[in-house]
């Protein structure tokens, strides 16, 4: 018996120390060239309210609860929302915000799990069309390190990334 707990106590004290190296930093980020030009582009994003068009959350809860705060687009803008176990509960706000070329957005998640991020939107010209990248880069607790062992994070929000950037081509064309 004493064996069994001694190899327990072993096997959870590595499963500790391998979540524990775990980067402590993550970034995911995604990118689409959109037959638009940039300010089409740039205002479906930096107005918060236009997210409804787009946003690959929009689907997954269609119930969700949403409010705006603040200015209508740009910074101090502010987005709140509480939805289902897959959109979860939390606020973004937009803090820096450069026409047609850059939006620095915090992400502040209360639900499921508590953090808070930077995601950013970059629009550049291409001819006449934008190369609009998207990412969103943080800090991982010991538990987010710990769930990154379990399921692949960055593929989750990389292809849920994926999602908005395709469904926003597909918005912003049709204009």
């Amino acid at each position: 018996m004493k064996r069994i707990l001694f190899i327990i106590l072993v096997f959870i004290a590595a499963f500790l120390a391998v979540v524990a190296i775990q980067p402590d930093d993550f970034r995911v980020e995604r990118s689409i060239v959109i037959s638009a030009p940039p300010a089409v582009i740039f205002a479906q994003v930096n107005a918060q309210k236009n997210w409804v068009n787009w946003s690959p959350w929009e689907k997954m809860d269609p119930d969700m609860k949403k409010s705006l705060e603040g200015p209508e687009e740009g910074v101090g803008s502010v987005a709140k929302w509480s939805g289902n176990g897959q959109v979860g509960k939390g606020s973004s706000t937009i803090l820096e915000s450069k026409p047609n070329e850059y939006i620095k957005f915090q992400l502040d998640f209360e639900e499921p799990m508590q953090g808070t991020d930077i995601s950013e939107f970059t629009f550049k010209p291409e001819g006449d069309k934008t190369k609009v990248t998207w990412n969103m880069s943080g800090k991982k607790n010991f538990m987010a390190k710990m769930i990154g062992l379990i399921m692949n994070c960055e593929k989750m929000v990389g292809d849920q990334f994926d999602t908005g950037l395709n469904n926003l081509k597909t918005f912003t064309e049709k204009k």
